[in-house]
């Protein structure tokens, strides 16, 4: 059975893979108190694409599908946040819990933002909170559902996908014309650390070589890791390098 779990969300036009290292500078109130749970929960949150049709008490809501991201680096500077985070496992989003506030420029907050557009601390904001309310958290959260991508990549999938690889890195390394003993060597070198027969695999590749956050939504919100690597392979072969 597909384990059940309530993550906080962070809601973004960008896509996270499962083993994709991203960075971040956080500097909105409700994503400060989000990290400030994270690290003394020691948990992850949900990194989700934006659907900016789905509002949640005035904010754009996630899509359906995302990925679960543990924060493996922090560092404060003044009054912003910069984190590490890396991909985990891929989630469905069953219910979407609003959060307490709206944003600033609803009616019942403006008057928190000066003239000079400086946010307003996180203990100013929580005095807005209703009385009686069941919840403080400024951010969405979510109850998700993980994605099964246990099975194993057949030698016939890892050649696969290494031969595509090599194809799109050499063209890359023409274009760029790179001397083709240096280019060899580093293409050989890449895809035996990104390939092997673990089913992050695919979204490694598709970290590396894919750039439209569309096609990368689609490989998050496949069933299971046989239709991922049927359409990854559609997409790299559709691919105009």
């Amino acid at each position: 059975m597909s384990e059940v779990d309530n993550l906080p969300l962070f809601v973004l036009p960008m896509v996270l893979m499962p083993g994709e290292i991203q960075s971040l500078r956080i500097f909105e109130p409700r994503y400060r108190q989000m990290l400030d749970d994270c690290l003394l929960d020691d948990r992850p949150f949900g990194m989700v694409m934006t659907d900016p049709m789905a509002i949640h008490n005035g904010w754009s809501g996630p899509r359906m599908f995302g990925c679960e991201a543990e924060i493996i680096t922090h560092e404060t500077k003044g009054s912003n946040h910069f984190i590490e985070f890396v991909g985990r496992r891929r989630f469905q989003i069953s219910k979407v819990h609003d959060p307490i506030l709206p944003p600033f420029e609803d009616e019942s907050m403006i008057d928190l933002i000066p003239e000079a557009g400086i946010l307003p601390d996180l203990e100013t904001i929580l005095e807005r909170v209703p009385e009686g309310s069941e919840h403080s958290k400024l951010y969405l959260s979510a109850d998700v559902t993980y994605l099964p991508d246990e099975d194993e990549l057949t030698k016939f999938q890892q050649t696969e996908l290494k031969n595509t690889l090599n194809g799109i890195l050499s063209k890359i390394g023409g274009i760029l014309q790179i001397d083709k003993e240096t280019l060899d060597d580093w293409i050989e070198d890449r895809t035996e650390m990104v390939i092997d027969d673990s089913s992050t695999s695919m979204f490694a590749v598709a970290a590396l070589t894919i750039s439209d956050p569309e096609y990368k939504y689609q490989l998050l919100s496949c069933a299971d890791s046989k239709e991922v690597f049927l359409q990854l392979t559609r997409f790299l072969a559709e691919m105009d390098v």
